[in-house]
């Protein structure tokens, strides 16, 4: 019997939640690395939003986040709809190394548009919960000496960190060479 929409949009959204919350207890996966640069790039505003909904009240008036904040994330901004592609392909090979309960089967049903608002929402909510006060200095001077850089060469950069620090849940996939 096939479940309705609405159940399915519930199910799917729990089912989302979960497989992100239990991101550290992933079966050894790899994913391509222009879907790490994807999902680096794609995530910068929403990191951005929980920062926001976290921090302000501990940072200064007149500080980066508070004064260059808007201009840091635009560029990401404007560009997230072009990298949902590749961080759906990461959510889906995260979900796929987990699929021992059919989650993954059951999410890969759906449009990946479906997906976007609730992994959208999940991680805004998920990054505001982790931060800590005393983090958030840190993570603005972090910010600051990032935001020169073009979207693409942060998620560079954040992939090439995640490959030679070896991270392996998931790790990076080798390289195609030419």
């Amino acid at each position: 019997m096939r479940m309705g929409y609405r159940k399915r949009m519930g199910a799917a959204a729990l089912a989302a939640f979960g497989l992100l919350a239990a991101q550290p207890a992933l079966a050894q996966r790899c994913i391509a690395p222009e879907d790490v640069t994807d999902t680096g790039i794609y995530a910068v505003p929403i990191l951005a939003e929980g920062f926001r909904a976290s921090c302000t009240p501990y940072l200064a008036e007149d500080g980066f986040f508070a004064t260059r904040g808007e201009a840091f994330v635009a560029p990401y901004a404007s560009i997230q709809s072009d990298r949902w592609p590749g961080a759906f392909r990461t959510f889906m090979a995260l979900a796929n190394g987990r699929d021992d309960d059919g989650t993954a089967a059951m999410l890969s049903d759906l449009p990946p548009e479906t997906l976007r608002p609730i992994v959208d929402a999940f991680l805004a909510q998920k990054i505001g919960e982790e931060i800590k006060p005393g983090d958030c200095p840190k993570i603005e001077q972090a910010m600051e000496l990032l935001a020169p850089l073009p979207p693409e060469n942060f998620g560079g950069l954040l992939t090439f960190i995640l490959d030679v620090t070896d991270v392996k849940e998931p790790g990076i996939c080798p390289a195609e060479q030419p």
